[in-house]
């Protein structure tokens, strides 16, 4: 099979965009927006630096960011294994992206954008827990925003509660695995 080297290529096997893919894009939080990131728990942060692309989900009990104004977000970064792999690809390239996913709902809400991390101690303690703080903040600009097309997720079938046919690797064998190694 061909590789596709140029856009030209690229473009001449598909159609054009359908022009709602293009028209949905929006560059500020419009209410619909809002309403649906306040009620998200759940976000996979993807940034890109000089070692390669990190995806990272992130998750809360409540909302998973603070919404500062319609171009203006904010995310803590709660301890975890301390790779800081997206804080370490923000510090060196801003660009980020963040794809907010609420159960049971086939759409998904994509905000691409600037951050930067803060260990502001005025923003810290918006995501107190009893009183635990995060160790950063990551501040976000927004450049766009918009749906994703559900037909990914209901062709997935992610949100359906049929079990695996398979088994399904679970932690510990991931572990198991790594002594073998």
């Amino acid at each position: 099979m061909p590789k596709i080297t140029t856009i030209e290529a690229l473009e001449a096997i598909y159609p054009k965009a359908v022009p709602l893919a293009v028209t949905k894009v929006q560059d500020r939080l419009t209410p619909s927006y809002r309403a649906w990131i306040n009620a998200c728990r759940f976000v996979i942060l993807s940034t890109v630096g000089p070692g390669g692309v990190d995806a990272s989900p992130r998750g809360s009990k409540d909302s998973v960011v603070h919404l500062i104004d319609d171009h203006t977000l904010l995310l803590p970064d709660w301890p975890g294994n301390n790779r800081l792999d997206s804080l370490r690809n923000i510090v060196r390239d801003p660009r980020l992206s963040l794809m907010f996913m609420i159960p049971h709902q086939d759409i998904v809400v994509r905000l691409n954008g600037v951050g930067e991390v803060t260990t502001d101690d005025r923003l810290l303690p918006l995501f107190r827990r009893n009183t635990a703080l995060p160790k950063a903040v990551i501040k976000v600009s927004l450049k766009e925003v918009y749906f994703q097309c559900p037909k990914a997720l209901k062709h997935a079938g992610l949100w359906n509660d049929d079990a695996p046919e398979n088994h399904v690797p679970t932690l510990a064998d991931f572990l198991g695995e790594l002594s073998e190694a």
